[in-house]
């Protein structure tokens, strides 16, 4: 990501984070909209699930500059959610909701500029995940 990528993620997040917990209930309308199976993978107290995903995604935004934290970081998240039974696919799922989400957030803020920051910001993250979480298909991908 290039610097006016970063800057117009974290400016866009920033406007965004103020909506706190609404932003989280959109979120999962929006992941369970996309794939209604995902719902049973949350056996938690949702609201507290929507906590954790604020912040993390609040690290993540604050530190896209920093890939010494992001990396480890997304990579043990990655890893962690082996056990919820996530898949490859639902990297996919998680990051059309994100965009929802924002364009939902945000409005006409969310422009065509700032939707592209977000994908590209997203997809790396994603990429790192899947990395650490199914290293054996970067493994085949290569091979």
């Amino acid at each position: 990501m290039n610097k006016h990528e970063i800057k117009l993620v974290q400016d866009s997040f920033a406007k965004a984070a103020p909506l706190g917990e609404k932003v989280a209930e959109i979120f999962y309308q929006e992941l369970f909209e996309i794939d209604p199976a995902l719902k049973s993978m949350f056996k938690n107290d949702m609201k507290d699930q929507g906590k954790k995903l604020l912040s993390a995604l609040t690290m993540i935004v604050r530190n896209l500059e920093n890939t010494d934290v992001i990396v480890p970081a997304a990579e043990k998240l990655a890893v962690k959610h082996l056990d919820y039974g996530v898949t490859a696919r639902h990297y996919t799922f998680v990051g059309n909701a994100l965009l929802r989400t924002l364009k939902k957030g945000l409005g006409n803020e969310f422009t065509p500029e700032v939707r592209e920051a977000w994908i590209t910001a997203y997809q790396l993250l994603a990429d790192v995940m899947r990395a650490a979480a199914y290293p054996q298909q970067r493994s085949a991908a290569r091979g």
